[in-house]
């Protein structure tokens, strides 16, 4: 698996925006997280040249702006921190975590059917192959 660099929950929202809109510049960025969250623009700023450092998106000069595209892609990190989260609360185990959903209450009947119907999917696909 490709090494993927540790992102802040505030990193995580700023990287959010640049997946949605990438290539981006400088102050597209600050324009559309300063609309979700009430941050300064050198603090968006300062978000941008932290993700650089960690590699994880790159920039480049255009005119008198920079510009931003992610090195990394939103299914990767997201991932990663799925599994991580699974570790760490579930030992790993997905029907461990379902089932304490199920049992705490915390699934509507409309999230089974939901289930229901991505696990009959999933079957008929493999029943496919």
């Amino acid at each position: 698996m490709k090494e993927i660099p540790k992102i802040s929950e505030a990193e995580f929202e700023v990287m959010k925006v640049i997946w949605k809109n990438e290539p981006i510049s400088t102050p597209e960025v600050v324009e559309i997280v300063s609309k979700k969250v009430d941050w300064k623009p050198n603090t968006i700023q300062t978000m941008l040249s932290r993700l650089v450092k960690k590699k994880a998106l790159k920039t480049r000069k255009h005119g008198r702006v920079f510009v931003y595209t992610s090195l990394i892609e939103e299914h990767e990190y997201v991932g990663q921190k799925s599994e991580l989260f699974l570790k760490q609360f579930f030992g790993g185990a997905l029907n461990s975590m379902v089932l304490n959903f199920i049992e705490n209450d915390q699934l509507s009947k409309e999230d089974i059917s939901e289930l229901r119907k991505i696990l009959s999917e999933r079957d008929r696909k493999e029943g496919e192959k």
